[in-house]
């Protein structure tokens, strides 16, 4: 197994490209329930109830749809120095020092080998009410919130043509561990979930079945209950959303899910994970092979071909 390197606290934030953007803000406000911290020119800032920050999601104007960058946020100013050693040792393209974001101070960009940008920083900017309406009544949450509003940012999923060397990338640059990994019967490795803390996970990668570089499978928000996704349910069908699957339980990390397509096409999910953390120092990941998954998710539902095919942007061979 690999060793946590404690480096590395949480997945902060994650920027998304639309080619629609007032329809795609829109729908992360007014339906999927996120609340519009700050915007500017190019992009709107955003986060659920319970993020402790002042953004998780950067919803940014685009020329196509996709992934712009992943960020997590280090543990220390020693821990980002830290990790920012081991990347630029690592072999792996390096971007350099950014100036940061509205949300947060100075960034450290780097590349995985299959065109996702990621970032790690340390210095943030922790929400502050902007009216007294958003003021929780409870001092130990961020903000009120309302409806069934996702809690918190849960993980991103991306693709890569080889997941093999995805998992090097993570492990050698964050310091991650894979809690659970699909192996394929040609060897290969369908799909691995990775994790830096004691969350069961906060990304995962999944094989490429297009054409498609540095494409985006889907971002995910925490619900408290299995409850909240099920009335979300209702109210996406009340407002014309794509419900792609779902709601259902994963096999893998036994997730309730429900995936949907936001206007621009990206895909997003609502999650609750339940009470599941990985807390075992010596935790191996758990292996599931083809057949077992070829079975469906938990319940037997099974995974229809989108979830297979659809990302964003959409490969050449999706047009």
């Amino acid at each position: 197994m690999t060793e946590r390197s404690n480096d590395i606290a949480h997945l902060g934030h994650v920027e998304v490209l639309t080619d629609r953007y007032d329809e795609s803000l829109a729908f992360f406000t007014n339906v999927y329930g996120l609340s519009l911290s700050a915007e500017d020119a190019t992009s709107a800032y955003l986060r659920a109830w319970d993020d402790y920050e002042f953004a998780t999601l950067k919803l940014t104007r685009h020329a196509t749809t996709g992934v712009g960058h992943i960020a997590y946020r280090a543990a220390s100013p020693e821990a980002l120095a830290r990790r920012v050693a081991a990347v630029e040792a690592s072999g792996f393209p390096v971007i350099g020092w950014t100036d940061g974001d509205l949300g947060h101070g100075p960034a450290f960009r780097f590349a995985d080998p299959f065109g996702h940008t990621f970032e790690i920083y340390y210095e943030t900017n922790w929400y502050e009410p902007q009216q007294e309406a958003e003021r929780a009544a409870l001092k130990n949450t961020a903000s009120a919130y309302r409806g069934v509003a996702p809690r918190r940012l849960d993980h991103v999923n991306l693709l890569a043509d080889d997941v093999a060397e995805f998992r090097r990338f993570m492990e050698t640059t964050l310091g991650s561990r894979v809690t659970e990994m699909i192996a394929l019967d040609n060897g290969r490795i369908g799909g691995c979930w990775f994790t830096v803390n004691n969350k069961t996970y906060d990304l995962a990668c999944t094989e490429e079945h297009g054409r498609g570089h540095g494409r985006l499978h889907h971002v995910t928000y925490a619900t408290d209950q299995r409850e909240d996704i099920l009335r979300a349910a209702d109210i996406f069908l009340q407002n014309g959303v794509h419900i792609e699957t779902g709601p259902h339980k994963h096999a893998i990390q036994g997730t309730f899910f429900l995936y949907v397509w936001e206007p621009a096409g990206n895909r997003v999910e609502l999650a609750n994970a339940g009470a599941r953390l990985i807390l075992a120092p010596d935790w191996e990941p758990v292996v599931w092979t083809e057949t077992e998954r070829r079975k469906g998710q938990a319940w037997g539902l099974k995974t229809i071909d989108t979830f297979h095919t659809h990302g964003t942007p959409p490969a050449p061979k999706d047009h």
